[in-house]
C-alpha cells in the first residue's frame, strides 16, 4: 500500500522542519486572508451596506462572511479532486494563489456610497472565490504534513497546521493594530481599512516562495508509481466501504463541534466585547491578540498529548466541558467587561410594551415594516440593554416603572431612535461610553478568553492527524476535505449570523450560545459513539 510504501522513506529534520514551517505559515497567511474581513466587520458593514440600522448592518456583514463559508464545501470537492488525482503540493500552490488575489480584491472596491449595490455584490463575489480557495488549503497542508510524519507524532507535527488557524486569526488583529497606531482614526475609518486587504498581496509572494520550495507528498509520490492513485476521488469518497459512516462522523462528531467552539471562543467574544459590552475596539484587539496568541501553544500541547492518549479522549473533554462552562464564561466576561451596565440593568429594570413586541432584524433588508415596539427592542438589544416585555396596549417604555418620553422622531429614524434611547437612559444610570474597565478586570477577560482556547484546542488540537487517519490514502483529500468544510462551512461559518439573529429575535445577548451548545451536544453524542478510542491507529478497511 502507499502508506507502508512512503513510510521507507523518513524524511530528514531538516526536511520536516521545512515541511511544517512552509506549510503553517502558508495556513497562517491564507487564513488571514479570510479573517481580516470578520476583524473589520463593524468598519464594512457601513462600508459596504448603506442601512439604517446597526443590527442589520452587521447581521449584512456577517452574511457575507458567511458566503465565503457557504461555498467551502464546492472547494474542497474541487480541490479535494485535483489535489487525490494531481498532488497535495501543487493543489495548495492554487489555493493559496486564488485567496491572496481575492482578499486583495476587497482592498480595490469602491464605497457603497460611490458605485451603490455593485460595492456589495462585488464582495460577495470575491467571497466566494475566498471560500473556494479555503475548501482546498485546510485537506491540503494537513495531509501534506501528516503523510511527511511519522506515526508515533504525528498528532504533534500536525498540530502546527491547527495552531496556525489562530496565528492567522492573530495576524489580522496585529496587522490592524499597527494600522490603527499609524493611521489616524478618523482616516482608517474612511480608507485606511483597505491596507490590511492590501497586505495579502506581500503575503502572497512569501507564501509561494516558501511552498515553490516544498515537494511532493511521500504518499502521494508512492501511489502514483504504484498506480494506486482514485479513478474519480469524489466518488469513490462515498462508495468507499465504510466511507459513508466515517464522513458522518467527521462531518458531526468532530468538525460541528471543533467549529463551533473556535468560532464562539474568538469571533463571538469579539463581537459581544466590541458591540453589547462597548469596549474599546483598540482595548479588544489587544485583548483577543493576547488571548488567541498564547492559547497557539495549547493546540500543540494538545497535539502532542494525543500521539499518547489518542485522538478521541481530549476532544470528548473539550466537548463536554464546553456544555458546562460556555454560558458561565460569558456571564463572568460581560460583568468583568462592563459591570456598570449588568448593574444598571439589574438595579434599574427596563420594560417594553405594546402590540407586536417582536423584533425583524431583516425588515428594512426585506422592505417590510417593523412593529414600533420591534423597533424599541432592536435599539435596546443592540446597546446590550436587558428588558422585559409587556404584550397589549399602547407603545411604552419605563425604567424602574418611571416612563420614559418617546421621542416622536424615534419611530422613523433609526439613529434619532439610538440617540434619543441611549440619552433618556444615560440620566437613569446607563452609561453608554465605550468603556475601559480596570487592569484586574482586563487580566480576567484575557484569563476567560485562554480558557476558551484551550477548549477549543482540545476538540481542534489532534484534528489533522484524527481525519488524516481515517480515511484511505488515495481519496484522503477528498474525503477529509467534504466534511470538514461542510461541517466548518456552514455549521461553523453560519455561527455568527445566527447567533446574531437569535440575540436580536431574543434580546438577549447571551442567547445566542444556544446554538453552540446544540451542535456541540449532537457533537458529543456521535462521537462518543463513532470514533475509536485508545492510541492512534493507521487507517484500515477493518474500521468499515
Amino acid at each position: 500500500m502507499a502508506d507502508a510504501a512512503a513510510a521507507e522513506h523518513q524524511p530528514s529534520a531538516k526536511e520536516i522542519r521545512l515541511v511544517i514551517g512552509a506549510s503553517s505559515a502558508g495556513t497562517v497567511f491564507e487564513w488571514y486572508d479570510f479573517f481580516i474581513y470578520g476583524t473589520l466587520a463593524y468598519i464594512l458593514k457601513d462600508a459596504f451596506y448603506d442601512v439604517d440600522n446597526d443590527t442589520l448592518g452587521l447581521l449584512l456583514v456577517w452574511s457575507t462572511f458567511a458566503v465565503g463559508f457557504a461555498f467551502r464545501p464546492i472547494g474542497a470537492i474541487l480541490f479535494g479532486y485535483l489535489g487525490d488525482k494531481l498532488g497535495r503540493k501543487y493543489t495548495f500552490l492554487v489555493t493559496v494563489t486564488l485567496m491572496g488575489i481575492a482578499t486583495a480584491g476587497v482592498g480595490f472596491i469602491p464605497t457603497v456610497a460611490t458605485i451603490g449595490v455593485a460595492a456589495p455584490i462585488i464582495v460577495i463575489c470575491l467571497r466566494v472565490l475566498q471560500g473556494l480557495a479555503l475548501g482546498g488549503e485546510y485537506g491540503g497542508a494537513a495531509i501534506y504534513v501528516a503523510e511527511h510524519a511519522p506515526a508515533e507524532k504525528r498528532g504533534f507535527y500536525t498540530s502546527f497546521i491547527q495552531a496556525s488557524v489562530v496565528g492567522g486569526f492573530v495576524l489580522s488583529i496585529i496587522v490592524v493594530l499597527i494600522c490603527r497606531a499609524l493611521i489616524p482614526e478618523q482616516d482608517f475609518v474612511e480608507w485606511g481599512w483597505r491596507i490590511p486587504f492590501l497586505l495579502s498581496i506581500l503575503l502572497l509572494v512569501i507564501s509561494l516562495w516558501m511552498r515553490l520550495k516544498l515537494s511532493e507528498s511521500p504518499v502521494f509520490r508512492a501511489m502514483k508509481e504504484a498506480g494506486e492513485t482514485a479513478g474519480n476521488p469524489f466518488v469513490e469518497s462515498f462508495t468507499y466501504p465504510g466511507n459513508k459512516k466515517r464522513i458522518f462522523i467527521a462531518l458531526f462528531g468532530v468538525t460541528g463541534v471543533l467549529t463551533t467552539i473556535w468560532y464562539t471562543a474568538f469571533f463571538s467574544s469579539l463581537s459581544f466585547l466590541r458591540g453589547p459590552m462597548r469596549l474599546d475596539a483598540g482595548l479588544v484587539e489587544w485583548i483577543l491578540l493576547i488571548a488567541g496568541g498564547l492559547s497557539m501553544a495549547f493546540y500543540v500541547m494538545v497535539g502532542k498529548w494525543s500521539d499518547k492518549v489518542g485522538r478521541k479522549k481530549p476532544i470528548i473533554i473539550g466537548a463536554v466541558a464546553s456544555l458546562a462552562l460556555l454560558f458561565p464564561i460569558f456571564w463572568t466576561m460581560g460583568s468583568l467587561a462592563n459591570p456598570g451596565l449588568a448593574q444598571a440593568s439589574q438595579e434599574n429594570p427596563v420594560v417594553v410594551s405594546g402590540t407586536q413586541c417582536t423584533t425583524d432584524p431583516f425588515a428594512d433588508l426585506f422592505d417590510r415594516a417593523q412593529s414600533d415596539c420591534g423597533k424599541i427592542l432592536e435599539t435596546l438589544t443592540a446597546n446590550g440593554v436587558s428588558y422585559s416585555v409587556e404584550e397589549g396596549g399602547e407603545l411604552g417604555l419605563s425604567v424602574s416603572g418611571n416612563a420614559v418620553p418617546i421621542g416622536a422622531d424615534w419611530l422613523e429614524s433609526g439613529d434619532a431612535r439610538r440617540d434619543g434611547i441611549l440619552a433618556e437612559l444615560g440620566t437613569r444610570g446607563f452609561n453608554f461610553e465605550r468603556q475601559t474597565p480596570p487592569m484586574a478586570n482586563i487580566l480576567g477577560i484575557i484569563g476567560l478568553l485562554l480558557i476558551l482556547g484551550m477548549l477549543s484546542a482540545l476538540t481542534y488540537g489532534s484534528v489533522a492527524a484524527l481525519l488524516t487517519e481515517m480515511f484511505p490514502a488515495k481519496i484522503r483529500y477528498s474525503s477529509m476535505s467534504i466534511p470538514y468544510h461542510i461541517g466548518a462551512g456552514y455549521l461553523g461559518g453560519f455561527l455568527p449570523l445566527i447567533a446574531g439573529i437569535i440575540v436580536a429575535r431574543t434580546g438577549n445577548v447571551y442567547s445566542g450560545l444556544w446554538y453552540t451548545m446544540i451542535v456541540v451536544a449532537f457533537g458529543v453524542i456521535v462521537a462518543w459513539w463513532g470514533l475509536k478510542g485508545g492510541p492512534p491507529q493507521e487507517f484500515s478497511d477493518d474500521d468499515a
